[in-house]
């Protein structure tokens, strides 16, 4: 049987792997975190708190308040105008400051016991990195200023992109040094469920510069897998995708018609998804609805190129069982679809 390291490398490949990809368990380090059994701690996550699901906001490093009400998916800034950061993108330099990186080294050991005590022949010491640049943008001044600056203020926008990009990769440098994760899962939400947020012309102009540099950092410096996470539709996006240096899509939700993706890119990109999670991860979810939609999942995308996966970002789901009903339904279709040759 192979280990879950190889297990994903078989999939990613087009090797011969044993069994499916069960979601996030080749991706680890730290497994008595619930939210993220991935390294998501160092001294800078620790002082820029995020909420818990139902706790009261906070302000983060980048003085953004972040909004996380009980029963959704995810966590999401507070954008009326008391809050918002950014008031003005032409002068963004006036209401934008880089977070504090310069922590003791002490406090960057307090974390190396998380990383070290990953068995990396059985996993990949995955580190999380959240929210990415697109993200970062419209957490600063909303979705609104965010997307008409793209066309009223375009250098100014380029200008805080390549800050934004900057500071990540000054932020990599640390956690390079520090801890050496051989993958890296990076948040940034690209579209909505039926759309890109801007065109792939746009996309191309804008944010592939910033990847490339962010994610060439990585990769030039051990990192072996880049996993994507954008819960979307973004199929006009994967060309850009698979330029910058992503592994692994992960999110791609079904009107991506990611069957016909892992056909026609499958090769070159894999992808990680395809359950949509605002179909079974709700209240009166079912074990039927989720064997249904795993099976259709799996049946429809094959053995190769594809990890069946709720499109939600991290090992969790907003309704108590539903992450590990959907395990379950996955381990059944390994059962199913990789029978033993007698």
């Amino acid at each position: 049987m192979l280990t879950k390291r190889q297990n994903l490398l078989e999939t990613i490949k087009g090797g011969k792997p044993d069994r499916f990809v069960n979601q996030y368990e080749a991706f680890q380090c730290a497994p008595e975190v619930p939210m993220f059994n991935m390294l998501y701690f160092d001294p800078y996550t620790m002082s820029n708190p995020i909420p818990m699901p139902g706790t009261p906001d906070v302000v983060n490093s980048w003085g953004v308040t972040i909004s996380w009400p009980a029963n959704v998916p995810g966590m999401f800034p507070v954008h009326d105008e008391a809050h918002k950061v950014v008031k003005d993108i032409a002068e963004w330099q006036k209401y934008v400051k880089a977070p504090n990186l310069d922590f003791p080294q002490a406090e960057w050991d307090k974390y190396k016991p998380m990383a070290e005590g990953v068995d990396r022949n059985e996993v990949y010491a995955t580190y999380v990195v959240a929210p990415g640049v697109f993200e970062q943008l419209h957490y600063l001044m909303g979705m609104d200023d965010c997307l008409l600056a793209f066309y009223e203020e375009p250098d100014a926008l380029k200008e805080l992109i390549e800050f934004i990009a900057n500071w990540e990769v000054e932020y990599a440098k640390l956690i390079v040094k520090n801890y050496k994760p051989n993958a890296l899962f990076h948040h940034d939400d690209w579209g909505s469920y039926k759309s890109s947020f801007i065109s792939p012309e746009m996309f191309k102009e804008f944010i592939v510069p910033a990847y490339k540099k962010i994610y060439g950092f990585w990769k030039d410096n051990g990192v072996e897998l880049i996993i994507h996470h954008s819960d979307s539709y973004a199929a006009n996006l994967v060309p850009s995708m698979i330029d910058v240096g992503i592994d692994i899509w992960q999110g791609c939700s079904t009107t991506n018609n990611v069957p016909d993706l892992v056909k026609k890119y499958g090769e070159k990109i894999s992808f990680m998804g395809d359950i949509d999670s605002g179909v079974v991860d709700k209240e009166d979810w079912t074990p039927e609805l989720v064997e249904k939609e795993v099976r259709r999942a799996c049946e429809t995308n094959g053995k190769l190129y594809f990890i069946p996966n709720t499109t939600q970002g991290g090992p969790m789901s907003t309704f108590p069982g539903l992450y590990e009903a959907v395990t379950e339904a996955i381990d059944k279709m390994s059962k199913e679809m990789f029978k033993p040759v007698l």
